[in-house]
């Protein structure tokens, strides 16, 4: 089945561009990649909030094959929640791909597992597609707790999920300690832990689901690694940090493929 799971590789660009740098950036990355690329892989680029619409207006206007996402957002629909952004304001600027549960919300600002999950459902619940983000810390790994962390973050978050919307959805892989520090997890860690995010589905959702979901692996991926980190069985995609800034090196990640 894993034959027929299209890689999805997506850009974090986290808190970096304003909107004059996203649209030079998303046009340039378009420019770089061609109908093979994006008949091989889809690809999603997340920008600040302050970024969408103009990222927006620039893939539909040159009819991008570009995948508009999100890096965050709240889970109610609407609200006295100062600074917080709606799910049906991103599906009016047509995202289609929503980052939840990234580390960086978890540890810096405190979000918790039922947080994470009353956000996938919103997500859901406006026809955007969650990517679900897992890991673990250093010392959790050292202290062999890999595998209890990331489960446990994988039945949290698609609690009371459909097997159906569990299967159309994204699970991203990113272990803490390797997220902007350079280090990488080896494409076997990798490929285990996705495995099991695979077989944890399955747990919940049942063999198809399990079968359909697609697993991205982050944290320091590059154009050195990407290739070696996609063979893998269960490595659906990557989400992409730093280097999906520049839109040679995203665009080089994105054409795996096509490395020597």
């Amino acid at each position: 089945m894993a034959e027929a799971r299209k890689p999805l590789i997506s850009g974090n660009w986290k808190m970096h561009h304003n909107h004059f740098e996203a649209l030079q950036t998303v046009q340039k990355l378009s420019y770089l990649l061609d109908s093979e690329d994006h008949d091989a892989v889809d690809v999603s680029v997340h920008p600040p909030f302050t970024d969408l619409r103009t990222v927006q207006t620039a893939i539909e206007t040159d009819r991008m094959e570009i995948i508009l996402g999100a890096q965050h957002c709240h889970w109610e629909e609407k609200g006295a929640f100062t600074g917080e952004v709606a799910p049906p304001m991103l599906a009016k600027l047509n995202v289609a791909y929503v980052i939840v549960g990234h580390s960086e919300r978890r540890e810096l600002f405190g979000e918790t597992d039922d947080q994470v999950n009353r956000k996938v459902k919103a997500v859901l619940a406006q026809a955007m597609t969650p990517i679900l983000c897992v890991g673990e810390t250093l010392e959790e790994r050292e202290a062999g707790r890999t595998e209890d962390k990331v489960a446990g973050q994988v039945r949290a978050g698609l609690a009371g999920v459909s097997a159906e919307a569990v299967a159309g959805m994204v699970v991203a892989y990113e272990p803490i300690w390797a997220i902007g520090t350079g280090r990488t997890a080896s494409a076997a860690d990798a490929q285990a832990v996705c495995a099991l995010v695979r077989s944890t589905v399955g747990e919940l959702a049942g063999a198809e689901a399990a079968g359909a979901v697609r697993a991205q692996y982050g944290g320091s991926v590059k154009p050195a690694n990407a290739a070696e980190l996609m063979a893998e069985a269960d490595i659906d995609g990557a989400l992409v940090g730093g280097a999906s800034l520049d839109p040679e090196d995203f665009a080089a990640i994105v054409r795996y493929r096509r490395a020597s």
